[in-house]
């Protein structure tokens, strides 16, 4: 590669350490899990009249997913669904 170059090397997000991204991904993380927790909430509620024939109810929550990344403007998140 020539020495010349003015190509500088991109930053990934993840590499930044500093309180104010950390304190941001933290309350992003936060926000995320709290927008799912509803959507699911709100999906079993809607089905709250549907019940199977020994009177349990069809639809019902089963704990949760496993935790993944997903990509977000300040960088990676770990989310659990």
């Amino acid at each position: 590669m020539n020495e010349d170059t003015t190509i500088l090397p991109f930053r990934q997000s993840e590499m930044i350490l500093d309180p104010l991204t950390e304190l941001a991904r933290d309350g992003a993380r936060r926000m995320l899990a709290e927008a799912l927790k509803a959507e699911a909430d709100a999906f079993v509620a809607s089905f709250a009249e549907e019940q199977l024939e020994d009177g349990r109810q069809r639809i019902v929550r089963h704990g949760f997913g496993p935790e993944r990344q997903i990509q977000t403007g300040i960088g990676a998140l770990d989310v659990q669904r």
